[in-house]
């Protein structure tokens, strides 16, 4: 598996992955019904952030990952980070090339920490994993987020130090 920088190219590859993981409502806290316009102004980031893809060796997208800032002035020394798996390749490690990749990412750019600030408690595999890379749960927002088939379930704010 390859980790490469995203371009506009890449976006008809995503964006199918991207609408199904966005509509069905149960990981990300952005509308559902986001235009394919939106969802590409609002995860192909430009520099100093970026966006990359999980590429194999015939060059299918099978995951991408976004990271930036995770707030501006006297927080932006503070990393935060998004991802999105195609289900076709799930369990197959992508989830964590990314996050170990945009943890690396963070650290080389001088990042002090990183920050998780909407994990769906619900969201099992992804708090998993997060946890087995060093991230703790700082907190939980009860309620803070409307699941389309279990109600209204906690938000983690995740961290961890660089």
């Amino acid at each position: 598996m390859l980790i490469r920088e995203a371009d506009t190219e890449d976006w008809h590859a995503v964006w199918p992955f991207f609408r199904t993981i966005v509509r069905a409502g149960e990981t990300f806290t952005c509308p559902t019904d986001l235009s394919e316009q939106d969802g590409r102004d609002w995860w192909l980031l430009s520099a100093p952030h970026r966006t990359v893809v999980a590429v194999d060796d015939a060059g299918t997208v099978l995951g991408t990952a976004k990271m930036n800032t995770n707030h501006l002035g006297n927080g932006s020394h503070i990393a935060s980070a998004g991802y999105m798996v195609d289900p076709a390749y799930s369990g197959r490690g992508v989830g964590r090339a990314l996050c170990a990749y945009t943890v690396e990412w963070a650290r080389t750019a001088g990042f002090r920490a990183m920050q998780f600030n909407a994990v769906v408690e619900t969201n099992v595999h992804a708090v998993k994993l997060y946890r087995s890379l060093g991230f703790e749960i700082l907190g939980t927002l009860p309620e803070g987020f409307r699941h389309p088939s279990k109600g209204y379930v906690g938000l983690h704010i995740m961290h961890r130090t660089l």
